[in-house]
């Protein structure tokens, strides 16, 4: 059965009114993992059609969509519905976080603790006072968290780049934990408030995210991949392409022997040459703290 919880806002009493309904066949922990699986599942095949990925997930959401009744099958777009409106009326807040902790599911990840929304603000407003001298420097930059839980930290942030009047070509967004569900929420929420980048599942420390730049990860087997729908914007998609073409063109370039600049050519496989920190870093997540820009 739900818990009976005691709300302050009225989107969250509605939300938890809906979702209550799913707890009458199973466990609140599973209906709520179940609910943030189908919605970040719904987000991500609505725009990507060409990955190894894709099948897989749809096979994924009718397993889980198919072991509820018909009238439980249509709780899940409801709740979808309530968590896009309440971040449309108040995007500064970590909703999903909140209502995950304030329905006491935080219990099941012992020794978990996600950072309240107000301290989340403070440490987006500290790191991010350069925002604006960074986006007329390069025309955009990344902004990393590689311990993302439900993503309140990077909704902070794009709200700081929001009200500084900054949009989501000019800032993207890395997400990284290791727990699955933490994970998609922070997708889901992000993905809801218009945010250009991708999360990705997977321990950090084992397996953190590497690569020539950030528009170029190079994604191992053990992450878990999902882009935000804004990340297919064409500005975007502009900007990997030609990330694509200076790393191409830094490949073929030859490095002379070792007898000199007069010597032949060193027959060897030319490897991608490292790109500038000034105009494209290396990606390295967590590398500058939990809340970093690069």
């Amino acid at each position: 059965m739900a818990r009976t919880v005691r709300f302050l806002k009225d989107s969250q009493k509605e939300f938890q009114k809906v979702f209550s309904e799913l707890c009458r066949t199973r466990n609140s922990w599973q209906a709520w993992s179940d609910f943030v699986e189908l919605s970040a599942i719904s987000i991500s095949n609505a725009l990507d059609h060409e990955s190894a990925d894709r099948k897989k997930r749809e096979e994924r959401y009718l397993q889980v969509f198919n072991s509820y009744s018909a009238a439980e099958q249509g709780i899940f777009p409801q709740l979808l519905y309530l968590t896009a409106e309440a971040l449309e009326a108040n995007p500064d807040q970590d909703f999903l976080g909140e209502m995950f902790k304030a329905m006491e599911l935080s219990n099941h990840w012992k020794g978990q603790f996600f950072t309240p929304y107000n301290v989340c603000r403070m440490m987006g407003e500290m790191t991010l006072a350069d925002a604006q001298a960074l986006v007329e420097k390069r025309g955009w930059f990344g902004i990393q968290d590689p311990c993302c839980g439900a993503g309140a930290l990077l909704i902070a942030a794009r709200n700081v780049l929001s009200r500084a009047h900054i949009g989501h070509t000019c800032a993207l967004f890395v997400a990284q934990d290791i727990d699955y569900t933490a994970g998609l929420m922070c997708y889901i929420q992000l993905s809801l408030l218009g945010c250009a980048g991708y999360v990705v599942i997977a321990d950090s420390i084992l397996h953190p995210l590497t690569g020539p730049s950030s528009l170029l990860p190079i994604f191992q087997p053990e992450h878990d991949v999902w882009f935000m729908p804004m990340f297919y914007d064409q500005t975007w998609q502009h900007r990997i392409l030609w990330a694509q073409m200076e790393l191409l063109l830094g490949s073929l370039r030859k490095e002379p022997a070792e007898g000199g600049q007069d010597g032949p050519q060193a027959a060897q496989t030319p490897s991608p040459a490292p790109v500038p920190a000034a105009e494209e870093p290396p990606l390295v997540v967590g590398a500058g703290g939990q809340l970093s820009l690069f």
